[in-house]
């Protein structure tokens, strides 16, 4: 049995997206927003939005003919929670050698690099 992980799977994250984007919806709506971007089965969507709820990432509630979901965590929140599991996972919890990765790998423009020390100038 996998251990269960705290952060969202990618079919999880894009259902999430559509939650945030939308603020609340109903199965059939996020299945109709994903529809329109890949092949989805209705049944698979309601699926993971059950998941999600179980998770702790979606409340529900009821409508006249259809659970509504929102959001019970906020985008910033989930993100941060993911960023630090990637850092735990992949640098052992420091996350330099990450931002190294991403100055050299990424070509980051003398612009960005800029406004990057700006906020981390702010942050202290």
């Amino acid at each position: 049995m996998r251990p269960r992980r705290s952060t969202l799977t990618n079919q999880e994250l894009e259902i999430m997206k559509v939650i945030w984007g939308l603020g609340k919806a109903t199965v059939r709506e996020v299945y109709e927003v994903l529809l329109k971007r890949r092949r989805v089965a209705y049944t698979t969507v309601l699926t993971m939005m059950k998941i999600l709820e179980t998770k702790g990432y979606l409340k529900k509630t009821d409508a006249e003919r259809a659970h509504v979901y929102r959001a019970a965590r906020p985008r910033q929140q989930v993100i941060r929670g993911m960023v630090r599991e990637f850092v735990d996972r992949v640098f052992n919890g420091s996350a330099q050698p990450l931002l190294l990765h991403l100055v050299k790998d990424e070509g980051l423009t003398p612009e960005e690099l800029a406004e990057n020390q700006r906020m981390a100038e702010k942050k202290e």
